[in-house]
């Protein structure tokens, strides 16, 4: 039930920031539990009427409510008080989170040293993504719409690489924000980045075949190379991104590289010109292919974004990765590949084998919200969002743990990294989070060969601003800080 509808709603006093002033009304009434989690806030139209306001301002204030985590939208019903408020209010602490059965799969993840927590919904889980009410609103829309042009055909199989006319869309975009040279024809559609990897691995590898790796790197991705029965090699990683040299000195003749440059994981640095240059030119000497994730390429928060390695002279030895999960949602489940024309036909032919064909319905809306113009507001809402949240991460971090700690602030991305001042073990830390209902990713277990720095990895961009302050102090709790 809501008490909404009889909420003795106030006009704004003149003299002050109408917008804030909305704003402050709606998330007093729910501090004060006037406003219970879960209930129905009035929409826009008619909580514009009430108090004599543009329905622009409304829509403002519930949009900056949305973002922090106050509310919520349900799409076809409107706006609602979050049904969890432990994020922006200071609640008793539950239960620490049950222990998950370990499947077949579980005990694949935990032989690799990795576990999903992109999945999960406390701080500072990674990959998670937040999506303001006029992202959602105007998804409805392009759904309403695909629906209406779809035909008896769009039911059915389709080219396993995906509907062209969104090949073209993601191409241009390509083309616009990240400099990567191609054709629609070049474009595959995936699940995801992670599929793309794996569709690439299992075209480009035979057993034996020598894979550099970054170390410390993505866990999955050493994962799926050992599965195709490739040798793998890390290859260090500095404050210029992978040695190169050290890459042609552990393995000169290897089939494969794989990277990613733009912002690496889970360090974060950039691979620099040089490195660029050294890698391409390792590449076309030795025949060798580059497999660039991209991931996460579209939020970056200081300067213009990094051009795409795939867009250097050279750049046909490159396989680009991409994803839609992370500058949309993850349940989208739509990423992309750019291949060198030699390589489009294997890999189409691999994709029809593996998933057959990304889902019609889908790519429409999808097409449609590009098209629309949705999807580059959304991109700029979100950088400016993430940004804010990066921040208020950061500063909670050295106000609260600023002795114990040292921040890394990234330039891009999704997370940042707090390494130990005291080289405490930072596994022993995930766990102690862990049993305080916080995520926080050890990354020692991601390096190979070279020596580990003990460190955090927490996720920022699924959380509001105003959550980071109640997450970093359980954090502490649980580092005895």
């Amino acid at each position: 039930m809501s008490w909404a509808e009889i909420y003795p709603w106030r006009a704004p006093q003149p003299g002050g920031p109408v917008i804030r002033q909305v704003y402050d009304q709606v998330r007093a009434a729910i501090h004060e539990g006037a406003l219970k989690p879960g209930g129905r806030l009035p929409s826009s139209r008619d909580l514009a009427l009430r108090l004599g306001v543009a329905r622009a301002s409304v829509v403002a204030a519930y949009d900056q409510l949305l973002a922090e985590g106050y509310a919520e939208g349900r799409k076809g019903s409107g706006t609602y008080v979050c049904g969890d408020l432990s994020g922006v209010i200071d609640l008793p602490a539950g239960p620490p989170p049950a222990e998950t059965p370990v499947t077949s799969g579980a005990g694949i993840e935990a032989s690799m040293g990795f576990v999903d927590l992109q999945s999960a919904t406390v701080a500072f889980s990674n990959g998670r993504t937040l999506m303001d009410a006029r992202a959602l609103d105007a998804w409805s829309r392009s759904t309403r719409r695909a629906l209406r042009t779809l035909g008896p055909a769009d039911f059915g199989y389709g080219d396993p690489a995906g509907a062209l006319r969104l090949r073209g869309a993601v191409a241009d975009y390509l083309r616009a924000a990240r400099g990567v040279v191609c054709a629609p024809d070049q474009v595959i559609l995936t699940s995801g980045a992670q599929q793309a990897v794996d569709l690439t691995l299992r075209v480009l590898l035979r057993p034996g075949d020598k894979v550099w790796l970054e170390d410390p790197g993505y866990q999955p991705t050493w994962y799926a190379a050992s599965a195709a029965g490739a040798r793998t090699f890390g290859v260090p990683v500095d404050r210029s991104g992978l040695v190169v040299s050290a890459g042609v000195a552990m393995a000169p003749d290897a089939r494969l590289a794989f990277l990613t440059p733009s912002h690496q994981y889970p360090l974060g640095v950039a691979l620099s010109m040089g490195r660029r240059l050294e890698l391409v030119a390792w590449a076309r000497e030795a025949g060798a292919w580059i497999l660039e994730d991209d991931y996460a390429a579209e939020f970056r928060y200081a300067g213009a974004p990094l051009p795409a390695l795939q867009g250097l002279k050279g750049g046909d030895r490159v396989i680009y990765v991409g994803t839609l999960n992370k500058a949309l949602f993850p349940g989208l489940r739509l990423g992309y590949l750019v291949a060198p024309r030699e390589l489009v036909g294997p890999l189409t032919a691999t994709r029809r084998m593996v998933d057959r064909q990304p889902p019609t319905l889908t790519q429409a809306i999808t097409l449609d919200f590009i098209e629309s113009g949705q999807f580059a507001a959304h991109i700029r809402r979100r950088r400016i969002a993430y940004k804010a949240q990066r921040d208020a991460l950061a500063d909670a971090l050295e106000r609260r743990l600023g002795h114990a700690l040292e921040v890394d602030v990234p330039d891009q991305g999704m997370h940042l990294i707090a390494y130990f001042r005291d080289g405490r073990s930072d596994v022993e830390a995930e766990a102690a989070a862990h049993a305080c209902g916080v995520t926080a990713r050890a990354i020692a277990p991601l390096y190979h060969a070279a020596p580990p720095r003990a460190g955090l990895l927490l996720g920022f961009t699924g959380f509001p601003a105003s959550a980071m302050d109640a997450g970093v102090a359980r954090l502490a709790g649980a580092l005895g800080a």
